[in-house]
């Protein structure tokens, strides 16, 4: 199963974000080697949201990630939710039709 997690971001996360985006990354980064997350990113014009896409089967990853980010910790992110989505088209969906 596929999950978004997703981030409202700061007004002035831009400004902010430099001091803890390294250790955010480092996080990040060690859920793509354990096999959670899949891609990730900021949201562009205007930068005020992110996205993280998990795979698994629970939101356990997603929510322990959320838990542990620097950005989220230090108030970057003003408010996350988490999403199951059923992907149902594409190499890696989890549930494919056709």
């Amino acid at each position: 199963m596929h999950y978004l997690l997703m981030y409202d971001l700061a007004s002035d996360y831009l400004e902010r974000r430099a001091q803890y985006r390294a250790e955010h990354l480092a996080l990040a980064w060690a859920a793509v080697e354990r096999g959670e997350l899949l891609l990730a990113g900021a949201l562009a014009d205007p930068v005020d949201g992110a996205v993280l896409l998990f795979q698994g089967e629970s939101t356990a990853a997603a929510e322990a990630f959320a838990a542990n980010d620097p950005y989220v910790r230090n108030g970057l992110v003003t408010n996350w939710k988490i999403r199951p989505w059923t992907t149902v088209v594409g190499e890696h969906a989890a549930t494919p039709v056709r």
